[in-house]
């Protein structure tokens, strides 16, 4: 409260007296703003933020000379001379300048540059073939990204899981769904491509400012128009169509867009025959209003609702070896019926204190309603595959080695409410920055879990394995009750009390000839645990943080970096119920000491630039709390009785290979293993060892129209998991390698440079393009996770793996006006 009468107070202090107020953005020759734009009166000085958007005061009844400058472009200048009190806006569009030009000059992509933040523009992201096209699916390409799920949105990042990585949209944070367990289920990344103008992603290592997690950031920033446009975009996967609209005096600006997504196409294409109906849609707004120079209001928007239907028929699964073919068959009656519906708003305000100052307040509220409710039964038989090709019964399992069924039954219900309440601050004089930041979290969760499995192999239900209990059938009847083999019942209400801050300071400056760049930081955090039947709990955390880099004066474009600090995870809801439903309200923060030192080489080939990213870290994790990965559904034991590390090797070579195009191959070697009360180091579930992927793209010299976008990914395996109540010990195979390669072609009919005059019939298109994708072109098999089938008799377990989608063919066309 007193922070929002501190606001009022400096908003209406605010007077004209002897001054008057030029505004306006700067934009390119293709009206795109221009960040960090020098601006020169009278011996003062100003720059334009991210978004192109500059303000400052000119005395009045006076003539004054205003120049605008910036690397790469033609300086603009104009004489303006305004009354007292008067505001003008005052756009600019910079020209490219043809001639080369010496000086250096820090802007915000070199910031990114020194802070070991990757910048990736939203023009590729659009472009990139992709069976979930999108941010995420080119983050997959880079260095220490791994997935192997193509119709999950989710990733891992450097040994770490997908509740490790923090997303914010606008400096406002975003949740993934609780209850989602396949990719299949998954639909729509929160993040909508169409609306997105700047995406920084950082692997580790970075500033206090962006919060408490052990493995990542995906900053996102959303466009604020400066023009009216709208774009469409269309495929056998679904569509989206969004606009963006500016008012006449330039106060009201607002981009929208809305999505549908279905998934029959990649999931048809599996090993087992289903009725599939999904039905993914949301709607999102960025809505910014300038009441004054001085104050800006901004409201993000989303409202987002996924339906699941899912009635499996039949599987078939071949594995094994040449020399030893298996082969399963699963028969299945029932469905499952999900639901998913999350409503999302934010209010975030801007009160430009003085051209160093600025102040922002941001509310949140995320709500999310979750069913999950299925009756499977499933008739599988083990058996080693008919070989002979002659055979009427060709590929049929002959002496079948493993009969039984498995009847899966959930009715778990979520109700999630998140509060956030949150104060940044920065200053800014060009070469010294002071952030700080101070927010309080509010997490209700109301959790309903039904989940039970009975398994019946040949006649003879299997009770679960657990201390005291010997299974002797079908040798001795055994005369107990009859149980599942899982069973979990469990009715939560937690709520969560979080209040975090932190504080850091950046400054540039020459060491010699040299430039010197470096960052201090710390962040605390205090949580408390409640809800029925929870006693209390209050925990806390500090974490110091500091980055350095070095840009030596060279002949050569080198930047060395190194970075360093603690970083905790406290808890989410998610890491405080164990694999039984039961929340532990005692456990702790995780802790990772991070230490990453990092290289950016810059260089000419061809004629062309290049740019050459390493980056070399290591993680000591404690308090770990140890998990299972199943598919995309992590469970936890909701115990800090483990410890673990994790180590690597990023290498990402990017540049113009093929001239006006911007390709990448990247390199990444990963070990990560973990060690539970005390046993020993095993493979944790992240453990993918090597990771290279390209992603290229080309046209035809002649037809240059005619574009092609190809994305590779190749992983080695990950563990393999184990099953219910096994040691994961005694668990440690891998699933096989993950080989990946879409392709996209493109055909341009307009776009920036190709315009039609008026009468032709595209005319009215700012950009029109056509094509075709394939996704999987080489329709390689590969797996996510293992099904665990139980023989009672023999007492083994087989490990059949769950396949990924085969070769798919898509078709799209996207157009802008």
């Amino acid at each position: 409260m007193q922070l929002f009468r501190f606001f009022i107070f400096l908003f209406c202090s605010f007077t004209f007296a002897q001054t008057a107020t030029v505004r306006g953005i700067v934009l390119d020759e293709k009206n795109k703003p221009l960040a960090n734009v020098n601006i020169q009166l009278s011996g003062e000085g100003a720059t334009t933020n991210e978004n192109g958007f500059y303000l400052f005061k000119i005395p009045s009844n006076q003539d004054v000379i205003i120049t605008f400058s910036h690397i790469g472009h033609e300086n603009v200048q104009t004489r303006i001379n305004l009354k007292t009190g008067e505001e003008i806006e005052l756009n600019i569009v910079m020209r490219v300048q043809i001639e080369q030009i010496s000086e250096v000059v820090i802007t915000a992509k070199t910031r990114d540059n020194v802070s070991g933040v990757t910048t990736i523009s939203p023009k590729e992201i659009r472009k990139i073939p992709g069976a979930n096209a999108g941010v995420e699916n080119i983050l997959k390409s880079l260095p220490g990204v791994n997935s192997n799920n193509e119709l999950s949105t989710q990733f891992s990042v450097r040994g770490g899981n997908y509740d490790e990585n923090l997303v914010y949209v606008n400096e406002i944070e975003v949740y993934r769904p609780f209850l989602i367990r396949s990719g299949q289920q998954e639909g729509l990344s929160f993040v909508n491509s169409d609306l997105v103008q700047n995406v920084r992603f950082s692997a580790g290592g970075f500033q206090s400012k962006y919060g408490d997690r052990l493995s990542s950031v995906l900053d996102i920033t959303y466009q604020v128009p400066v023009d009216f446009s709208s774009r469409i975009n269309a495929s056998l996967l679904g569509g989206s169509a969004s606009v963006q609209t500016v008012s006449k005096n330039n106060r009201f600006a607002a981009i929208a867009g809305v999505r549908y997504r279905d998934n029959s196409l990649l999931v048809n294409s599996t090993q087992t025959e289903s009725n599939f109906k999904p039905a993914f849609g949301d709607f999102q707004a960025y809505l910014t209003y300038k009441f004054s120079s001085k104050f800006h209001l901004n409201f993000l928007g989303n409202v987002s609702i996924n339906n699941y239907d899912y009635e499996p028929l039949r599987q078939r699964v071949n594995f094994g070896t040449i020399a030893n073919p298996i082969a399963v068959v699963v028969n299945y009656r029932g469905n499952e019926q999900d639901r998913y519906q999350t409503e999302f708003g934010a209010l975030k305000a801007n009160y430009f204190l003085s051209d160093q100052t600025t102040l922002k307040l941001i509310s949140a509220v995320y709500h999310t309603t979750e069913q999950e409710y299925f009756d499977i039964f499933a008739q599988y038989s083990v058996g080693q595959p008919n070989t002979d090709i002659g055979s009427e019964d060709f590929g049929e399992i002959t002496g079948a080695q493993a009969i039984g069924s498995q009847l899966n039954h959930a009715r778990n219900d979520l109700d999630a409410l998140i509060i956030n309440t949150e104060h940044k601050g920065s200053w800014d004089n060009g070469k010294n920055r002071l952030d700080w930041g101070v927010k309080h979290t509010l997490e209700d969760i109301r959790d309903n879990v039904v989940e039970w499995e009975v398994i019946d192999s040949v006649g003879f239900s299997i009770r679960p394995p657990l201390p005291g209990f010997g299974n002797d059938e079908p040798y001795t009847p055994f005369t107990g009750p009859l149980e599942p083999f899982e069973n979990i019942r469990a009715r939560n209400n937690v709520r969560t009390n979080r209040f975090s801050a932190y504080t850091q300071f950046s400054q540039q400056t020459n060491l010699g000839k040299h430039r010197l760049w470096w960052n201090l930081g710390l962040r605390a955090h205090i949580w408390n645990v409640t809800g029925d039947g929870i006693e209390s709990t209050t925990e806390q955390v500090v974490s110091p943080r500091g980055q350095l880099a070095l840009k030596p004066d060279w002949e050569q474009d080198m930047l060395f970096r190194i970075a360093a600090g603690v970083y905790h995870q406290p808890p989410f809801y998610r890491e405080l119920r164990d694999s039984l439903g039961v929340v532990r309200p005692n456990v702790k923060a995780q802790q990772s000491i991070h230490i990453v030192v990092g290289n950016d080489y810059s260089f000419k080939l061809w004629g062309r630039p290049f740019k050459l990213t390493s980056e070399a870290y290591y993680k000591h994790l404690t308090n770990v709390n140890p998990y299972t990965l199943e598919n995309v559904r992590i469970r936890y034991r909701a115990r800090n009785n483990a410890e673990a590390f994790a180590y690597g090797l990023d290498l990402r070579l990017n540049g113009e290979f093929v001239p006006g195009t911007e390709s990448w191959v990247s390199f990444g070697y990963l070990k990560t293993e973990e060690n539970i009360d005390d046993r020993g180091y095993i493979a944790r579930p992240t453990d993918q060892r090597l990771k290279f992927a390209v992603l290229f793209q080309d046209y035809v010299p002649r037809l240059p129209d005619l574009k092609m976008y190809l994305n590779m990914v190749y992983n080695t395996g990950l563990p393999g998991g184990s099953p219910s109540y096994a040691d994961p010990y005694l668990f440690q195979n891998r699933l096989r390698d993950y080989k990946r390669a879409d392709l996209g072609i493109s055909y341009v009919l307009a776009d920036a440079n190709k315009q039609f005059d008026k009468g032709h019939w595209l005319h009215a298109f700012k950009e029109l393009n056509v094509g075709f994708e394939i996704f999987n072109i080489f329709d390689v098999r590969n797996s996510i996770t293992n099904t665990w089938v139980r023989n009672s008799f023999t007492r083994q377990q087989f490990a059949i793996p769950n396949f990924m989608t085969q070769r798919v063919f898509n078709v799209k066309v996207g157009m802008q006006f």
